[in-house]
C-alpha cells in the first residue's frame, strides 16, 4: 500500500479481489478528520488510469471520500484489442459487472470517514456500465452518473434504481449511436427513474479522456470543451445529490 499526503488530499492504493483478480484501486481522502460523501469512479474500458486518479484525488478536494475503482487486476489495456476482447463479455455479463462494482463498493464503505448513508456511483464506458448495474442491482445509492455508458439491463430491473440517474453521450458517439440512446431512455422511462440525458454536440465516444498514446477502437476522440462541460456536470449532480456541508447529519 502506498499512502500520499497533500495539504488538501491523502490518497492510497487499495488492494480487493474481484472477477478472480486482485484489483488495485485508488482511494482519495479529503482534508480533516470527519465523515464525508463517498462516490465511486469507474475507469473507460482501457482500465484504471491516473486520468481517474486525479478525478478521485479532485473530488477529494471538494470534500468527498472517493475511491477510483479497477477493471482488470491493476492492468491498463492499452491494445484495443485485448481491451475489447475482456470487455465485450463483461458488459454482457450483469452479474460480473455487479460483482466488481460491489467489491469496489465494499472498499468505499470500509473506509471510517465516508458516510455510508450518502454514497454516489459515477463511471465512464464500462465504468458507466457498472454503475448503473449497481443501481439495477437495488443498491441504496443517492445518485448514479454514466458517459458513454448508456447501456440497458434485464427487462425490469430499472425499477430497483432508487436515485437519480445522470447520464452523458457525444453527440457522434458510433459505440453508442441514437438507437441506444433511445433504448436507455426507454427504459429509464417505464422505470420511472429520475433520469437525465445529456447529449454532447461534436464529442466522439470518451470525448472526456485526455488524449492518449496508444492506438483507440474508431469512433473515440477527444473534445476538450466538451469534457470540461461533463465534468462541470458531474459535480453539479454530486452537489444536488450528496451535498458537502460542514455538518454530515445536517440538512
Amino acid at each position: 500500500m502506498t499512502t500520499v499526503t497533500t495539504p488538501a488530499v491523502t490518497t492510497r492504493t487499495v488492494a480487493y479481489p474481484a472477477d478472480g483478480l486482485t484489483m488495485i484501486g485508488h482511494l482519495a481522502l479529503p482534508a480533516g478528520t470527519e465523515r464525508r460523501p463517498a462516490v465511486l469512479i469507474g475507469p473507460e474500458g482501457m482500465g484504471l488510469s491516473d486520468v481517474e486518479r486525479r478525478r478521485a484525488e479532485a473530488l477529494a478536494e471538494l470534500g468527498y471520500v472517493a475511491l477510483a475503482f479497477d477493471l482488470h487486476g491493476g492492468r491498463y489495456l492499452d491494445d484495443p484489442e485485448e481491451m475489447l476482447a475482456r470487455c465485450m463479455p463483461l458488459l454482457a455479463d450483469p452479474d460480473r459487472m455487479r460483482g466488481i462494482g460491489h467489491a469496489a463498493l465494499d472498499v468505499l464503505r470500509a473506509e471510517p470517514r465516508a458516510d455510508l448513508d450518502r454514497t454516489a456511483a459515477v463511471g465512464y464506458g464500462t465504468g458507466g456500465a457498472i454503475a448503473l448495474e449497481l443501481g439495477r442491482d437495488g443498491v441504496d445509492l443517492r445518485a448514479i452518473g454514466t458517459v458513454n455508458g448508456l447501456t440497458t439491463g434485464r427487462p425490469g430491473e430499472a425499477a430497483r434504481i432508487r436515485c437519480p440517474v445522470w447520464a452523458g453521450v457525444g453527440s457522434e458517439d458510433p459505440i453508442m449511436p441514437p438507437a441506444q440512446r433511445d433504448a436507455f431512455v426507454a427504459e429509464m422511462r417505464a422505470a420511472g427513474v429520475d433520469w437525465r440525458l445529456v447529449v454532447y454536440g461534436g464529442a466522439l465516444h470518451a470525448f472526456h479522456h485526455p488524449p492518449v498514446d496508444h492506438p483507440t477502437p474508431p469512433g473515440v476522440g477527444h473534445h476538450p470543451r466538451q469534457a470540461r462541460r461533463a465534468w462541470r456536470d458531474v459535480v453539479a449532480l454530486l452537489a444536488e445529490c450528496l451535498p458537502v456541508t460542514d455538518d454530515p447529519a445536517g440538512p
